[in-house]
């Protein structure tokens, strides 16, 4: 496993969140939280980054135990959080600034503009790209850290339908060039399905894991009519998140798999 998270408990002042949470994630897998809002879902990656300290449980990558921030983990959140006054090749390569490693940073950044959709902007400021864009700008900063597993808190939840649709492909086209672990929260079941090896569902109050599902993946790939035909998992995870899953003792339907206590 690269990442396991161990009965991770975390409250705030006014509440329980999240309470003995257990989780892994597979070295190259890319898994979804999905639940209700205000379940601890972004509180989780707050408390992998370092941001929160869990009263309660252990993170470990790659065996080893990690507490506080960690260069493990590489954070992307909703907003892009470009600065305004730089252009796109000095936004991107924030990382290698920071840590010296600037000439590096430029040289891996324009060897990666034309993949992330950003040939001819390199020079551009944020005012002047679309949403799309700025996301995509977002994406490959996040992408130069040194970091192996990416964490990435609703990264299309600000953009139109129409926008976050092709970020989504762009995603999941991108997915074996970046070669990343990669977790994501998202309240949007679609955007879970069509990304995602995994799906765990939150539950509960204190949150926990609830079960874990797996899409299926066709041979030849997926793609949107594949998405379009999944009603199926679709009402599955729905009916999980509200809570509605069927009378106690039902037989669990096809390609569920219950989550261990």
């Amino acid at each position: 496993m690269k990442l396991e998270v161990s009965g991770l408990s975390f409250s705030y002042p006014d509440r329980d969140v999240l309470e003995h949470l257990d989780f892994q994630v597979g070295e190259g897998e890319f898994v979804s939280i999905l639940g209700a809002s205000g379940c601890g879902k972004s509180t989780i990656l707050k408390l992998l980054t370092g941001v929160h300290t869990p009263q309660e449980g252990k993170i470990f990558v790659d065996g080893g135990e990690v507490r506080g921030m960690s260069e493990h983990f590489a954070y992307m959140p909703q907003n892009d959080l470009l600065f305004p006054w730089k252009n796109i090749l000095d936004n991107v390569c924030l990382y290698g600034r920071i840590h010296g490693g600037l000439e590096n940073a430029r040289r891996e950044a324009m060897e990666n503009m034309a993949a992330f959709g950003l040939s001819g902007y390199e020079k551009a400021y944020p005012s002047a790209l679309s949403g799309g864009m700025r996301q995509r700008a977002a994406f490959l900063r996040t992408a130069l850290c040194k970091s192996d597993i990416l964490l990435l808190d609703e990264p299309f939840g600000a953009l139109d339908v129409i926008t976050r649709g092709e970020m989504q492909d762009w995603l999941l086209s991108m997915r074996r060039r970046m070669n990343r672990t990669v977790l994501l929260v998202t309240h949007d079941m679609d955007e879970a399905i069509y990304l995602s090896d995994r799906i765990l569902i939150l539950g509960g109050r204190p949150s926990h894991v609830t079960c874990e599902l797996r899409p299926e993946t066709p041979a030849e790939g997926r793609d949107r009519d594949w998405l379009y035909g999944q009603g199926e998992l679709r009402r599955r995870i729905h009916r999980e998140i509200m809570g509605t899953d069927g009378p106690a003792g039902a037989e669990m339907e096809p390609g569920r798999k219950e989550a261990r206590s």
